[in-house]
């Protein structure tokens, strides 16, 4: 027995008249008495009923059995519905735990909850889970599911609900509830013999849980806490339909094949060591990569009008504590201290490019102003947050500032979009998503200041008719920014660039011009960077290529084979020209099989291969292989080198991208 009983209304203390529920498209329906969602939904259709998970009621997510009494604004969720892929997750969870509970009895259960692309539970037992136990697991889940046990949702006051979890043997669950207020009523969910503390709302029945899987497990400290017990967690995911499961696991395995990682290790491009954690060790074919990103850019922003500048690693502490750095990001900051000075590792550039501007007097003439750095960063980001290149201690940003009249933000913001697209577009990328990032609840500068730069860049998107998202409090803490994302061949959203406009930081660090009227002025400041971290930016180039980078971008562009000791001499003096034609050309001199050698070289990703023998010596020629194994036939080398460098010269235009 249950010492309560299963809630369907809200707690009713009356009864109106007629409820009036308005419905999406506006249409209104009248009932007599407070109406569950689940009774609207079946008044509307059989067929919506049997879809509906849930409802939003007045902008709250409820249960299906949800009593509505008032007046109210009603849409019911179904599984096509925004709100139902959280939904699903969370009862999936709650299904995986029935499951594990039944499983294994002595196993306590702590918390579940929903996490991007998922969920996971904690749980607490002498031995941890293993990969093994997630097939039992998952085998009875589906088990559970097909019975369609409806989710009944239930309350108890916080007293009652500490003793009926004691009573369970669920002592987490009882420390959860004894941090919640004595006078806070807490809802419970049950589901066959299984049930949970939480606050809902959940699908109608199991049967709505016809896609999930169960996906690794892993060890977490309880409640975070180095010091508590090791919990053993289990993380999952689901999805509204098989189909849709289906296509997320694809591209979890296609994100797995292209890992950065597996892929740098594979083709020698770089290490990361404990010694160094979150820097990057660039081996030569890493660096050659690097190298063409960077020269690349400096080209394309000297193209743009930049002037690229250097400036120190280390700053002394007082110059980021007048920019308001050290209060926002003090944590997060490496120091170190000599001659009684404490000073910083430069975790960004925007302050001492201010010094730059402030040396000597500028004129409105001189802007705007176009200052450019591949600017060499540091933050203390947390271990556990470090992943690969993606995420790092010591980065470089194509960082750049724009110092301009508050007039000329519109036409500067326009302009860099025209260079970013631009430079995506290059690298192969032509999806962008755009954000616009508004004022955070911390932030410097007046409401006005901030009313200004939100329209300025606003009214920049709207003038190019690009469509954006408003992520409000998301700015930065001296100004609103645009985010620029791309969207990757397996549908992954990266953000790379940024452009922010910045009214504050500018009249902190004491930079003014004169204009036209003699008068001085502080500046506007507007911070930009297109690819963002070249780290970041590297490991996306080589997850989207899974490593078969263009040509232009590749760490080896073409090798010359030989296939006997005869050709020897020709094919070194072959990849000597290449490389005086200004390509990456190296002679594979090996007393190896052709055959073995064009394998090798294919799993090395080099774009071209070359191969001589008797007869193409004799023709001073060299036949053409692709790494994709399309043949080319026998060219002049002085051809091939031509050849080369017009895709060289045509960037990453009109490259296609490997196939999922």
């Amino acid at each position: 027995m249950w010492p309560f009983v299963a809630v369907t209304t809200a707690a009713v203390t009356r009864v109106p008249a007629m409820p009036r529920i308005t419905l999406p498209d506006d249409s209104v329906r009248t009932y007599p008495a407070p109406v569950t969602v689940m009774d609207v939904a079946a008044d509307i259709g059989p067929g919506l009923a049997k879809a509906t998970l849930a409802g939003v009621v007045d902008g709250r997510l409820v249960d299906a059995s949800f009593a509505i009494e008032d007046d109210a604004r009603l849409s019911v969720v179904t599984a096509k519905s925004d709100e139902a892929l959280d939904l699903l997750r969370h009862s999936t969870a709650h299904l995986m735990a029935q499951a594990v509970k039944q499983l294994y009895p002595t196993t306590q259960v702590t918390i579940g909850p929903v996490i991007e692309d998922g969920f996971f539970y904690d749980f607490a037992r002498a031995t941890p889970f293993t990969e093994e136990d997630l097939e039992r697991i998952e085998a009875r889940m589906k088990e559970l599911a097909a019975k369609g046990d409806a989710l009944e949702r239930s309350v108890l006051s916080r007293d009652e609900a500490i003793a009926f979890f004691k009573e369970l043997g669920e002592d987490y669950k009882a420390e959860i509830i004894e941090s919640i207020p004595a006078d806070q009523e807490l809802s419970l969910y049950r589901q066959g013999d299984f049930i949970d503390l939480c606050r809902g709302p959940h699908v109608p029945n199991t049967a709505h849980l016809k896609a999930f899987k169960l996906m690794k497990v892993a060890g977490a400290y309880w409640r975070g806490d180095s010091n508590n017990a090791m919990l053993s967690r289990i993380y999952g995911t689901a999805f509204a339909t098989p189909k849709e499961l289906k296509a997320h696991l694809h591209r979890l395995a296609e994100a797995e094949k292209r890992d950065h990682r597996r892929i740098g290790r594979q083709l020698d491009l770089f290490h990361l060591q404990d010694e160094a954690p979150g820097m990057v060790f660039w081996h030569p074919r890493g660096w050659t990569i690097y190298l063409a990103v960077e020269q690349y850019m400096r080209d394309r922003q000297r193209e743009g009008g930049y002037q690229e500048i250097r400036t120190p690693q280390l700053v002394d502490m007082s110059l980021w504590q007048k920019s308001g750095h050290a209060d926002k990001f003090g944590d997060g900051m490496f120091s170190v201290q000599t001659d009684d000075r404490t000073y910083a590792i430069k975790p960004m550039n925007c302050p001492c490019h201010v010094q730059v501007f402030n040396q000597g007097l500028k004129s409105y003439r001189d802007l705007p102003l176009r200052l450019a750095e591949f600017g060499s960063c540091h933050r203390n980001e947390m271990s556990g947050s470090l992943q690969g290149i993606m995420r790092v201690r010591g980065f470089t940003q194509d960082d750049g500032h724009i110092f301009c009249a508050e007039k000329d933000i519109p036409s500067e913001v326009a302009r860099f979009i025209d260079l970013l697209h631009s430079v995506y577009e290059d690298f192969g990328f032509t999806e962008v998503i755009y954000r616009l990032s508004t004022r955070p609840s911390e932030r410097v500068g007046s409401d006005e200041d901030w009313d200004r730069s939100e329209k300025a860049l606003a009214d920049a998107l709207d003038a190019k008719e690009l469509p954006y998202e408003v992520l409000a409090g998301e700015g930065a803490f001296y100004g609103p920014k645009i985010e620029f994302s791309l969207r990757d061949c397996i549908g992954r959203i990266w953000q790379c660039g940024t452009m922010q406009v910045d009214f504050s930081m500018p009249g902190r660090l004491d930079a003014s011009y004169v204009d036209e009227h003699g008068e001085r002025q502080v500046p506007v400041m507007l911070h930009r960077a297109t690819i963002g971290s070249f780290e970041r930016f590297l490991g996306i180039l080589i997850e989207q290529y899974e490593g078969k980078l263009p040509l232009w971008l590749s760490p080896i562009q073409a090798v010359v084979l030989n296939i006997t000791d005869r050709q020897g001499d020709y094919v070194a003096r072959a990849a000597e020209l290449l490389q005086n034609a200004g390509l990456r050309a190296e002679a594979d001199l090996r007393n190896e099989k052709v055959g073995f050698k064009i394998r090798e070289w294919t799993l090395q990703r080099a774009n071209y291969l070359l191969v001589a023998g008797d007869r193409e010596m004799e023709e001073g020629t060299l036949t053409v292989r692709t790494r994709d194994g399309k043949d080319l036939g026998a060219l002049d080398i002085d051809e091939v080198a031509r050849m080369l460098n017009e895709e060289v010269a045509g960037r990453g235009r009109g490259i296609e991208v490997p196939s999922k």
